[in-house]
This record gives C-alpha cells, structure tokens and sequence, in this order.
C-alpha cells in the first residue's frame, strides 16, 4: 500500500531540514534522515509518546537514534514536534556550540536521550532503557496503577549491527525479555565504502531470532506496513522486537539516493534543487516549512495531554501508595536519602575500628552490603566475574524476566554491560554498577568514555588491579589502564588501600551525580592503616598524609592501593634512619587536584622536590606528581606469569626500592 501523500508530505519536511541543514555545513550525513524519513514520521506522529514542554516527564517513551550520523534526523523530528530546538538551530547545526553537533549529546538540547556516534552503542543503551522500565515497573507498579509503563525505540543502521556490542546487548534483551524494546533497522544496503554485501551478509532476522526477539520485515517507506509491524511489535509482550525496514538511503535524490555518495556528504546546490521537484516541494527556499505540515507536526498539545493524564494516574497513585509514590519521586530525581551520608560516615568509621586485613574486592562487597539497603536504586551486575569481583550480597535478587531485582548476571559482556548500564543510569531511576577485571575494562573503553561524556553516574567496580593478581599472567595483569582512566575527562578513578579508604570510595561514587567512578580494587589482602579522626576526615580529599615526617621533612612518597603498605615499611626504615619523610596515600588523584591549593600546598609542600612515587602501574603518570627531577617505582613493561610475591620482587617494586630511591634524592 502507498504511503498517503500528506504523510509523504510530512515526512519530506525531514528530508528538506537535513539536506539544506547538511549542505550550510558542507558536512553531515543526509542519506539516513532522508531514507528513514517516513518509519520516523509514522512512529512520531502516532505512537510515541512524549510531551515536547517537558523533555524530562517520567513516563515519556524513549528514543535512540543509534546510527547517530543521521543527527539531523533527531533534529528535524525535535523541531518539528514543538521541543526547544528552533530553526536557527537547525541553520546552525555541526558549528560551535550549537545544540546541534555533529551527532546527537546529551544534554545540548531537550529530548536528545542519549549520546550517539560510536556505532552500536546506542542500541545497548536503549536495551539499558529497557531493563530500568522493566525493573522500576516489576518494584512500583501496583495492582491498577501500571505507574510505570512505556516503550524505547530505538533507529539502527547497518554499522550498529556490525559492531560487536550489537550481540553482547541484543542478546542479554532476549535472554530478559524486554517486551517494550522496539528496533527499527534501517536496511538501505549502503555503508561509507559502498554496498555492503561485500562484508556484512549475515541473515539479520536468523540472528535476532535466536535471540528470542520477534522479527517483523517491511517496506521501510510503506506507512500501512511500518504501522501494522509497530502495533505487532507493540502487542508483543515478552519478547524485544526488530522491525527490518528495506530502506532506499537518500530517497529524493534523483541522482545520488541508494548510493553511497549519500550517505556522508552533502548533496550540493544542484542535486538539491532537483531533489525539492522530485519530492513535489513547492517551496525553493531552503529551510522553509510552511504552517500547514508545522500544525501537523506540533505534538505539545497531544503531549500535554498525556502528561496530564499520566500525573492524575500519579496522583491516585500517591494516595494509595504514599510511601511507594515518595521513594519513587526520589530516585527519579537522583537525590540519594538525606541521611546516607550520616549513615555512610557510621559505616566507614565502623570500618576504621574492626581494623580489618582483608583485600580491597573483598572491602567493597562489604560496603555495597552497607550501602544497598540505604539506596535500593543500586542496580549491580558483573561479566561472568561475581565471585571474583565480590559484587554479589547477601540480600541480592537476580533480575531475570521477571525483573524484579537489583543484580543483572551480564555474562562475558563487559562492552555491552557497560553500554547498557549507560542506559539504565540515563534512563533514572537507578545507580547502576558494573564489574569485570581491569585488564578487561579494555573490552567496554568505549563505553566507560561514554558514561563521562554523558556525565552520567556509573560506578565500575574493576578488581584484580595489578601485577598482584599473579599466576595468570601478561594478559591478565593490568599495566597501563589505570592511568588510561585517571587521564579520561570527568572521570574519577579510586583505588584503596584498604578497608577504611574502599568505603570511602564507594560512598563518594554513590554521591557523585554528574560524573562515572571506578574504583581499582585488590585481589591480595592488603593491611589495614591506623589513622586519626581527622585523617579519617581527609580521605575524600583524594589524597592526604597517611604518615607524618619525624623533624624536617626532606622528602614525600605517594603511593596507592597494595603499594601504600610499602611506603609505610619504607617511612618506618628511613625514620629509623633519621630521614624525615611522609607517606601520602592518594586514593584518587583527579579529585586531589581539585582541592584549594592551600590544601594541595599542605599535602605536598612545593618546596620539597625529593618526591618519589610509588603503584604497579605504568610509571609515566606520576611524574606530574614527583616531577621530572623525581622516581617512580612501577612497570615499564607488562607482566609475567608468577605467584605475586615474585613479581614484585622480580620488578622492583618493594619496600627497599622505595627507600632506596628516596635516599638517592635526599
């Protein structure tokens, strides 16, 4: 069946936003806007709900545009509907500061869900949407009052199918039945280099199949079918669906639609004007939408509608479940309760008394049995790893496809676990956590940077976090990548030594709302530390004076996680010897830097230059710290297969190379 001309009509509105907004850029991506024109027209206008006036209301639908290329697809659908995106902006797209970049960020103008570009990411976020719908539904909705209750849609190309993370995540969204995850693939054939055939040939359908998804195909500009597959999709309950839309990319281009000469260039001056007659445009005037398809668009009034409707079912809600209705308001603002930090404080003082020698993984699963019960918006998971990594608690609740839980079993995923846990954290609600080794946080890179482009609250628990980790080896032995985070913007990296300075950490991750943690963490027990109240106080500073300097202070070791132990034997070995020296424990240093500089001047005083530092990690970071005219005591290369003990003997990093080093300064 055709699709009806004022649909056609409404549709090209998109086509001609993203070609003339493309063309003023002389960059941009028009193929996939204008090929997936008409499945966004018909999903937009009479399935999706959202209210254009208020971006951020609970129980709007979700929508990913995951091939985020076709930006000015999102942009044009935005404008059209009413959002707070004006056609200046659209002129303005892919320039400095303009809320409309090259490809879609959160956070630069309203109803941009998440961030998009890396391919296949924003796939996984959207099954990160999904979980968190159907979990806060399986923990808040009551009989007759279905309080949570929507659907995420997600657009993909050809390229988010291709990238691996695709799998890791469409296959745990099968595996948990996310019902209400609706994928629309754009099947055009085309990718940068051509025709696709020559490298992508997989049978799509066969593969989502066996992920238990429903798969419906259609003619991707036909409206009849493209709304017959979304109430199909929509109807089915249990399983995630994939619509495959056979798609013409550039559809209107006469002479460059179905090419690949669409997909990431503009279409020039010329080509335009033959595209505007050959989609019937009357208006020649680039970015010019007449009254008539704006009325047709405008969703503010449809959205103010059900927003109304939803806050009366909320309502009723709240007289029914006034205590249920409170807990949920909360978590959907990311408020954490008033008295966590009070309790939190209690808990890592306990800490400081029991005084316990135990590893730093193993301190971390204490505080999450702490924490959890004070925050039930933590949502925890772990790569296949939950008995390594210490993740799971007594009180933990599988989620499975019932969904009522707090702990995801993401299987050997560490990319897709971290992509969908960016979802869940963008879609509110919850306080996701995720956990592998650190050498395999090198498999979810990607998606860790994402979470701080995002500023998203993520906490990434990632154990066995050096060379101590022993027998296994190179492959498993992490060298360079604790660095690798602490260099990554927005971005906080903890790494304890030891009970005390693990809750810390966590407790600093919980209340950090703009920004992703990851907290290094020890296989080996690691010896507790005594300190004072006001040390104690300290930690959250990020770096403070574990052990004072007896008489002159003549040099400084800083030092994290296992290796604090060797800086305390050291600086009692050069005290003994008349050395005047100070031992910094510098749990996280990007938020050290961030203190006043009189606070930073009394932890590392700038005129004591005899500075060595110490971690089994790649030395070259911390000479920002020790300076050029100062040691550090760590890896240059990788590891080796070896018990523990050896390896720090084999590789210099023990207690005597400390006092050596700072002896030979001094």
């Amino acid at each position: 069946m055709p699709t009806p001309l004022n649909q056609r009509h409404n549709a090209n509105a998109i086509r001609i936003l993203a070609m003339d907004a493309v063309q003023k850029a002389n960059s941009g991506h028009p193929g996939a806007p204008m090929g997936m024109a008409d499945i966004a027209e018909v999903l937009w206008r009479e399935f999706l709900n959202h209210n254009p006036a208020n971006a951020k209301w609970a129980n709007r639908d979700r929508f990913v545009l995951s091939n985020g290329h076709g930006s000015m697809l999102l942009y044009a659908l935005l404008h059209l509907s009413g959002y707070d995106l004006s056609i200046d902006d659209i002129k303005n797209f892919r320039q400095l500061h303009a809320k409309t970049a090259g490809h879609p960020e959160h956070g630069y103008a309203d109803g941009i869900e998440t961030t998009t570009g890396p391919l296949g990411q924003g796939i996984a976020n959207a099954v990160g949407f999904a979980l968190a719908e159907k979990t806060l539904a399986a923990q808040f909705n009551k009989p007759n009052h279905d309080i949570i209750d929507h659907h995420t849609y997600c657009f993909l190309g050809d390229g988010c199918l291709m990238e691996g993370v695709s799998h890791e995540a469409c296959s745990l969204a099968g595996t948990l039945g996310l019902g209400k995850l609706i994928a629309y693939y754009d099947d055009n054939g085309i990718s940068i280099d051509g025709e696709v055939e020559g490298w992508f040939s997989d049978d799509t359908a066969k593969r989502f199949e066996s992920y238990n998804w429903q798969v419906i195909r259609v003619d991707g500009h036909d409206a009849d079918a493209i709304r017959q597959a979304t109430i199909e999709a929509r109807a089915e309950t249990t399983r995630p669906s994939l619509i495959i839309c056979k798609t013409i990319i550039g559809l209107g281009s006469p002479n460059k639609q179905g090419k690949e000469d669409s997909h990431g260039a503009p279409l020039g001056v010329d080509e335009i004007t033959l595209t505007r007659g050959e989609l019937g445009w009357a208006n020649g005037n680039a970015f010019e939408i007449s009254d008539e398809i704006y009325a047709a668009w405008d969703a503010k009034a449809k959205g103010s509608e059900l927003e109304s409707a939803w806050n009366a079912k909320f309502d009723d809600y709240k007289k029914a479940y006034p205590a249920e209705a409170a807990e949920l308001s909360r978590r959907l603002s990311g408020e954490l309760p008033e008295d966590f930090a009070a309790k939190a404080d209690d808990f890592i003082k306990a800490c400081q008394d029991k005084g316990e020698t135990i590893a730093t993984r193993k301190a971390s699963q204490n505080a999450i049995a702490a924490f959890a019960p004070l925050l039930p918006e933590i949502l925890g998971g772990s790569a296949d790893l939950a008995g390594s990594n210490l993740t799971l608690w007594k009180d933990a609740k599988s989620v499975q496809a019932h969904a009522n839980g707090n702990y995801i079993h993401y299987g050997v995923r560490e990319f897709g676990m971290t992509a969908i846990a960016n979802g869940v954290a963008l879609h509110g609600g919850f306080i996701p956590y995720t956990a592998t080794f650190l050498m395999f946080m090198e498999y979810a890179r990607n998606a860790v940077r994402m979470s701080a482009l995002m500023k998203q609250r993520v906490i990434n628990v990632y154990t066995h976090d050096s060379i101590g980790l022993g027998e296994d080896g190179p492959t498993h032995q992490p060298v360079e990548q604790i660095a690798s985070l602490r260099q990554t913007p927005n971005h906080y990296t903890w790494r304890p030594c030891d009970t005390v300075e693990t809750a810390v950490a966590w407790k600093v991750a919980l209340q950090t709302a703009n920004a992703p943690t990851s907290l290094i963490l020890s296989r080996q027990n690691l010896a507790h530390q005594s300190r004072s109240d006001e040390q104690l106080a300290l930690i959250e500073k990020g770096a403070y004076v574990l052990a004072k300097e007896q008489g002159d202070l003549q040099a400084i070791i800083i030092a994290t996680g296992s290796e604090v132990e060797l800086a305390m034997s050291a600086h009692q070995t050069l005290s003994e010897a008349g050395v005047g020296v100070r031992v910094v424990s510098m749990p996280c240093a990007e938020v050290f830097v961030k203190q006043d500089k009189d606070y930073i001047e009394s932890v590392l005083p700038s005129v004591v230059r005899s500075r060595v530092a110490v971690e089994a990690g790649i030395v070259d970071y911390w000479y920002k710290f020790v300076g050029l005219d100062g040691k550090v005591i760590g890896m240059t290369t990788f590891g080796e297969s070896a018990p523990a003990k050896d390896l720090f003997n084999h590789f210099g990093i023990t207690a005597e190379k400390v006092v050596e080093a700072v002896k030979s300064l001094i």
